[in-house]
């Protein structure tokens, strides 16, 4: 954990929020400032900055992310309608908090 990182505050407890999933390495939350009418964070538990940051140790916490993302958009109701997966990469990529985290976006009426 590192002690100035919010998702680290929010995943350990230290910041409350609703989880919407939680195991033993990865939590699940609604963005604060969504943009659409699904908009969740899929967090590793584990302090990781950014996807320049993973080693190839961390290829299961990737993982994990996709499949929790997957499980989680059956439970929004939005696997058959469709919807994005977005990792941020640094500054220019978009990247606010640095700490590894999947953004599940979806839930637009076509």
């Amino acid at each position: 954990m590192s002690d100035d990182c919010l998702f680290c505050k929010i995943a350990n407890k230290k910041i409350p929020s609703e989880f919407l999933y939680e195991d033993d390495t990865i939590v699940a939350f609604r963005d604060i400032n969504p943009a659409a009418p699904v908009h969740l964070l899929i967090v590793p538990k584990q302090h990781i900055r950014s996807i320049n940051d993973l080693t190839v140790d961390d290829q299961a916490i990737v993982s994990r992310l996709i499949m929790v993302a997957k499980q989680m958009a059956r439970q929004q109701g939005i696997d058959k309608s469709g919807y994005k997966l977005l990792f941020n990469v640094e500054k220019g990529g978009g990247q606010v908090i640095f700490h590894l985290h999947l953004h599940l976006i979806g839930g637009w009426k076509r």
